[in-house]
């Protein structure tokens, strides 16, 4: 791998045909964002307005045993409210008087509407704003829709930074503002590179306490570790902001090139970039030898799931050696993607949106060694004789950054061995 700062020099995918489906679909809804956004915001609580299916989907795809106390909860629809005989206004105030009685810890409250008929035909955004009146300065009360017609897994926590983003206080001073939910860990790793570089204010969105949370104005530089906030960004841009265009922190070659845009758009120079990483990287190419080596030369299949598919494509294309034989993606936001675009390896099929069907007959096809899908189609495309790997561990894995290279590899890995060793 180049010692140097990649720069976007071949034409890769920037200008490929993209394959758009438009047909019968299998990915979560944005509500499941509320699994990672609720350990995140340390003192925000999310309450679904929605059904018993939501509550028992938050539930399982959170893993919270009965002893917890999560940060999330679920305002059930029943017969009463679908009958028409309660005032659904009401119910709603009333829940949540409950719950702040109960929780005084909270200090910001997420209305998140969701899919039900009834649960569309209230108003939550005026909701919102009545019980924030009621209950500010101590709480604030806001609303985003993670309902699967508008939203899919991991457009829920657009749908949620977007709506705190209008929250935020203004400030015209020269920042470097990170935008996306990292894990704690991966946010201080990147947080202490970002430093040292030289960057003069650093700040994340979201923060981990509501009263934490950044400000922005027209010297706020905005970089994207996720490339799944078209909503955030533009909620950000009409506050000042500016985005700083680079390829997302996957692997060493992103992540030195995403340190390196930040760099850069404050006039920091890319030699002080490597000087800072020089460690971290040497550490990540070492750690990836003996991943490289499983992988190298192996075919992937990606069905369209987290919008992560074009980064860690990338990644496994340029540095693990991975040939790609399909790379779908739910939404492919041009803009966003242009750098990663441009490293994809020319010829790369792509697909937007989804088809279950034919997709799956374009797997079979191929056959790739590993086929990333959701959980829905990983049981029977084993049974069929092909390796998978889940998406959803994509998302709720730390990936990001140098120190998670060499993990995000071995989630790759991991299948494939384990095929190798029930074939023995």
């Amino acid at each position: 791998m180049n010692a140097v700062i990649p720069l976007r020099t071949e034409p890769g995918c920037s200008d490929a045909p993209v394959l758009r489906e438009r047909g019968q679909r299998e990915v979560f809804c944005g509500l499941t964002g509320i699994v990672w956004l609720h350990r995140k915001i340390q003192d925000a609580f999310f309450l679904v307005v929605g059904s018993r299916t939501c509550a028992h989907l938050i539930q399982s795809a959170a893993g919270v045993m009965i002893f917890a106390e999560p940060r999330f909860a679920t305002a059930i629809l029943d017969e009463r409210d679908l009958a028409g005989l309660a005032d659904a206004n009401e119910e709603l105030d009333r829940v949540v008087q409950r719950l702040l009685q109960r929780r005084p810890d909270i200090r910001t409250l997420f209305l998140v509407g969701s899919c039900p008929s009834e649960v569309i035909k209230l108003d939550l955004s005026r909701a919102a704003e009545r019980l924030s009146r009621q209950f500010m300065p101590q709480v604030r009360v806001l609303n985003w829709s993670g309902s699967g017609i508008e939203t899919t897994f991991t457009q829920g926590e657009d749908a949620c930074l977007a709506a705190l983003v209008p929250t935020l206080a203004a400030d015209d001073a020269p920042a470097l503002l990170v935008a996306g939910a990292l894990p704690d860990i991966v946010e201080d790793q990147l947080a202490r590179l970002l430093r040292e570089i030289g960057l003069p204010r650093v700040a994340f969105l979201p923060a981990r306490r509501s009263d934490a949370m950044p400000a922005v104005g027209a010297g706020t530089r905005v970089l994207l570790a996720q490339p799944f906030l078209g909503d955030t960004l533009r909620a950000l841009e009409q506050r000042g902001a500016q985005r700083i265009a680079a390829p997302f922190p996957i692997g060493v070659e992103g992540t030195t090139a995403w340190l390196a845009a930040a760099a850069a758009a404050f006039g920091i120079p890319a030699a002080r970039v490597l000087q800072v990483s020089a460690a971290a990287r040497q550490r990540a190419q070492q750690a990836l030898v003996r991943q490289r080596e499983a992988l190298e030369g192996r075919s992937v299949f990606f069905f369209p799931d987290s919008q992560l598919e074009l980064p860690i494509a990338r990644f496994l294309a340029r540095e693990l050696g991975m040939t790609l034989t399909e790379v779908g993606t739910p939404y492919l936001h041009r803009e966003l993607l242009a750098e990663e675009l441009a490293w994809l390896p020319a010829g790369t099929t792509l697909s937007e949106g989804q088809d279950v069907d034919r997709q799956l007959e374009r797997c079979r096809a191929t056959r790739a060694d590993l086929t990333v899908c959701g959980l829905g189609l990983a049981n029977p495309l084993e049974a069929e004789g092909l390796s998978t790997k889940w998406a959803i561990e994509l998302v709720f894995s730390p990936i990001h950054g140098y120190e998670q290279a060499a993990d995000l590899a071995e989630l790759f890995v991991r299948p494939l061995r384990r095929r190798a060793l029930l074939a023995a």
